[in-house]
């Protein structure tokens, strides 16, 4: 050819082979993610055949942490952490403490050195939000109590991360390797990492002071030209811009700066747009990173180090796994939660691997440590969707067999039954709301305001807590049980209000109650035609959609406003 074409062979190559095996592992039920990485590794140095260009994919595969971590930025929800903190904050930050330890116990038996054991326990300790999500996704408990505290979970995983991301580059002298070349060698270590902390923490302010106000300015003021194209290029500008300045004029990783321009436009009405309009590109980027990950991988390891590679899988699936059970458990959640959030943080991702290149590239992590940990995400990623698969056969395993299972679920809990100084009359013809998330907690508030008797059933604990706070009826648990229902006092209810989003479990709680009280009257949330369709064919109850709803609310206030109003 008459000039250089190897971006263009490096782009066709690392698209078409990821499209290829991450088909492949789709339809073998496995996520793509394994395909990308399957597909880096077949045009890496370490396997015959064509060759990419390593340095050309490492520039790519910069592109695509600034969007990945500028798009976990944009969905990164300070509500969604706060609704689950008492156990999310304190279950993270213990397992990634198990994790880290289990990690460098092993690193330390191999002879490694501190900071080598250090960063390999730290990489195996996180979890990949886009596998969690998608595995959430497809087991439709995303919004579900189970999914909620596995994303608040993995959202202080993250911050932890960001913050190792930030600290190792002036602790890499002390661990073992070499300090960036921006730190002086004569510089006492309290004086770079508190020049670190200066730096972060100025960046950080003029994010949140400037940022927070010029971000989503910007992306309206751009929304107003009408122009789709100038507003996926504002955000995508603003992705790589401000990733690529913090880099340059506060030493600030490209991760950290591209997670902070997220956040700052989530702060815009437009966010979702941003979101939306950004996804084609942040996927492609992202695709190129995991192919350029597997491109560093070397399969050799699998056969010479075989008992290392089962040895970090054992971690990863289950040292980490059974870490967030044990812990989940002893926050008095049922053994469903539990195996659900173990099983959906038994495995490594992207954070893992930027942390495995920046110890790399300051010499703390060895070459075979990288490898172990790609073999390990390999094997955790591709065994996610069976562990997901093995939660209902598990938990009714377990509750057959162990009878310290059976007495952890009947053991004594003091938000599983109402108080006893709960006024009587609020106990009889009352409505039973299960669910107090975003409907529920609306339809409270106008049950509250007109006095009508409630008792809400939730499984949030945090939640219920807060209800007894102000002296409103709330049980904890899953309204499915029996239990639940009957400490509510659905047999003296003359209503039962489900709100919560599972189809599935709401029939089950129907079904009690019709048994415990065949005269109550059943009010529940649809989310589709079908569904409501199928209710109202049995004659359950009355089936509320929120696209009706909202059809109805704008009808009602355009006939109103032309004097046809209907009344109803």
């Amino acid at each position: 050819m008459p000039h250089d074409v190897s971006l263009i062979t490096t782009l066709a190559a690392g698209f078409g082979l990821a499209m290829i095996f991450g088909y492949v592992t789709s339809r073998l039920k496995m996520p793509p993610l394994v395909g990308y990485l399957l597909a880096g590794i077949m045009i890496g140095p370490a396997t015959p055949g064509f060759v990419a260009d390593m340095e050309l994919a490492g520039q790519l595969a910069e592109i695509g942490v600034m969007l990945l971590m500028f798009g976990v930025g944009l969905h990164f929800s300070l509500a969604d952490l706060l609704a689950v903190k008492r156990i999310a904050i304190p279950g993270a930050i213990v397992q990634i403490a198990v994790a880290t330890a289990l990690g460098m116990g092993t690193a330390a038996l191999w002879g490694w050195n501190l900071g080598a054991a250090l960063v390999f326990g730290l990489a195996l300790s996180v979890a990949s939000t886009v596998v969690l999500l998608r595995a959430l996704e497809s087991k439709g408990v995303l919004e579900s109590l189970n999914g909620r505290i596995a994303v608040g979970w993995l959202v202080v995983e993250d911050l932890v991360m960001v913050l190792v991301l930030v600290l190792l580059p002036p602790l890499a002298g002390l661990l073992g390797g070499h300090s960036p070349a921006s730190t002086s060698a004569m510089q006492p270590l309290w004086m770079t990492i508190g020049i670190t902390f200066a730096k972060v923490a100025t960046f950080i302010a003029l994010m949140l002071v400037v940022g927070k106000r010029l971000f989503p300015r910007l992306l309206w003021l751009v929304a107003r030209t009408g122009s789709r194209e100038l507003f996926t290029l504002c955000v995508i500008s603003a992705a790589v811009g401000v990733a690529y300045g913090s880099a340059v004029l506060f030493d600030v990783s490209f991760a950290l700066g591209a997670f902070f321009a997220g956040m700052m436009m989530r702060e815009s009405e437009f966010s979702h747009r941003a979101a939306d309009e950004s996804l084609p590109l942040r996927d492609a980027f992202s695709v190129l990173f995991f192919v350029s990950v597997g491109m560093l991988f070397d399969p050799q390891v699998l056969l010479q180090e075989p008992v290392k590679v089962l040895t970090v899988a054992a971690i990863i699936i289950v040292g980490k796994t059974l870490a967030a059970i044990v812990l989940v458990l002893a926050f008095r959640y049922p053994l469903n939660t539990a195996l659900t959030v173990g099983a959906s943080l038994a495995q490594i991702g992207e954070f893992s691997f930027i942390l495995a290149g920046l110890g790399m590239s300051l010499g703390l992590l060895p070459a075979a440590g990288q490898s172990l940990i790609l073999a390990g995400a390999l094997i955790s990623i591709a065994l996610n969707s069976l562990l997901f698969a093995a939660i209902e056969p598990a938990q009714a395993w377990i509750r057959m067999r162990s009878e310290f299972a059976r007495r952890l679920e009947q053991r004594d809990d003091p938000l599983a039954e109402l108080p006893m100084t709960t006024d009587p009359a609020l106990l009889t013809g009352q409505v039973v709301l299960v669910g107090y998330g975003r409907v529920g907690h609306r339809v409270a508030k106008t049950l509250r305001e007109q006095q009508v008797p409630f008792v809400v059933a939730e499984q949030n604990r945090e939640l219920v807590e807060q209800l007894r706070a102000t002296h409103t009826p709330a049980v904890s648990g899953d309204a499915s049980d029996p239990a639940v229902l009957i400490q509510a006092h659905i047999a003296r209810a003359s209503m039962l209000v489900v709100t919560a989003p599972d189809s599935l479990k709401a029939r089950q709680m129907v079904e009690i109650a019709r048994t415990l009280n065949p005269t109550v009257e059943i009010v529940f949330r649809g989310h589709n035609d079908e569904e409501a369709a199928m209710w109202q064919q049995d004659q359950i109850g009355q089936v509320f959609l929120w696209e009706q709803e909202l059809a109805r609310g704008i009808s009602q206030h355009v006939l109103t406003r032309f004097g046809k109003a209907t009344g109803h």
